[in-house]
């Protein structure tokens, strides 16, 4: 029998020597009539052994290289919108640390359950990933129970940032503080048009809250789902709707060029960029501090360990990232980066709020 020596790790295979111990055996002088035998013994010995190490030095060497392939991260909002701005901006710098392209597919529909579903069935390769919105992987999986997947159907990889959360009118709106939109909601119930990136979204999380709150009923305001928090902004915009409560990223930019009037934010302090806007406790509302929105990078479910671990150690250095940073920043996000323990800890709490909200609220998603 020949024996041969690998070494123990891939990192060492660049500079890995082929020893093959020869037994005695095989090894001793052979004798006159006996040279052929022996000799062509060991010859398919040897050629065994080639054979072998010609399979496991690809093998081994392609578990160094990953990702060899552009990525996909998959955003379940329409263009424009908190998950689309997040993965754009997640996928501008990735290549600096994984040496490969990220594209970013819309994947849009039934609140985010469309691009949701189509990341819990890929392939857990480490190639197909979900930009992750408290809306589409805590709310729904919430209030809606025949919903095709559950808030733990994935591998939690890392929360990227927190939004904060603003109710805005245009600019010209007869509602000056939130005061005033409330009153005007209960002197007109079930009037008021508000938009939404979705049914089940964060987007009509706030609103639900404050008619709770405020004993007004679930059905005080009349939502209008739309497929993003642009188009919901948009709609603002257009008036086609009275107010809108959202992450403030996808509005900020109205705001601050006054097409846009924050009335109230959910932060705990006043938000650096509109300073002269209440918190929610200001105005009077404090319940409404409960909502927050994020985002987060997730991978299907049963991902390999290992890469799972790759992404935590890239997310921990997409943190330090100026760019990504600033980019982050830019849009009125927190940069928030958690591990992918830390995540599933903090996104099994979020559900546990929105499934005890809906069930006192008693708002069931069909």
């Amino acid at each position: 029998m020949l024996h041969l020596s690998l070494p123990a790790s891939a990192a060492a295979l660049p500079n890995m020597r082929l020893a093959v111990t020869i037994p005695p055996q095989v090894s001793r002088k052979f004798q006159p009539g006996e040279t052929s035998m022996k000799s062509s013994s060991v010859s398919h010995a040897v050629a065994r052994v080639c054979c072998a190490v010609a399979v496991v030095l690809p093998l081994a060497a392609g578990a160094q290289q990953y990702p060899t392939r552009p990525l996909l991260i998959v955003a379940p909002f329409g263009a424009g919108g908190d998950s689309d701005i997040a993965a754009r901006n997640l996928a501008a710098v990735i290549p600096k640390y994984l040496k490969q392209n990220a594209v970013v597919l819309n994947k849009v529909g039934a609140s985010g359950a469309i691009g949701s579903e189509y990341v819990k069935n890929a392939s857990p390769d480490g190639y197909t990933f979900l930009l992750a919105r408290v809306g589409s992987q805590a709310t729904l999986p919430a209030l809606k129970p025949d919903l095709s997947y559950k808030w733990n159907d994935f591998s939690f990889l890392g929360i990227l940032e927190l939004n904060p959360y603003v109710c805005a009118v245009v600019a010209d709106s007869p509602f000056k503080t939130f005061g005033d939109l409330v009153e005007g909601i209960r002197r007109n119930p079930g009037k008021l048009k508000y938009s939404t990136a979705g049914v089940g979204t964060i987007h009509e999380m706030g609103p639900q809250l404050l008619f709770d709150a405020q004993k007004l009923g679930k059905d005080a305001g009349n939502q209008i789902p739309y497929k993003s928090g642009g188009e919901a902004a948009t709609a603002l915009l257009g008036r086609h709707v009275d107010f809108s409560c959202s992450n403030i990223g996808t509005v900020l930019g109205f705001i601050k060029n006054k097409q846009m009037r924050a009335l109230v934010t959910t932060t705990p302090e006043r938000f650096r960029d509109i300073p002269d806007v209440p918190t929610a406790k200001e105005a009077g509302y404090p319940t409404l501090e409960r909502i927050i929105g994020w985002s987060a990078l997730y991978g299907p479910p049963k991902m390999d360990p290992k890469l799972i671990a790759i992404w935590g150690d890239t997310l921990q250095k997409v943190s330090k990232d100026a760019q990504w940073v600033n980019a982050t920043e830019k849009i009125g996000s927190v940069p928030h980066i958690k591990s992918p323990q830390d995540t599933a800890t903090y996104v099994k709490e979020q559900y546990e709020t929105y499934y005890k909200l809906g069930k006192s609220l008693n708002i069931v998603l069909q």
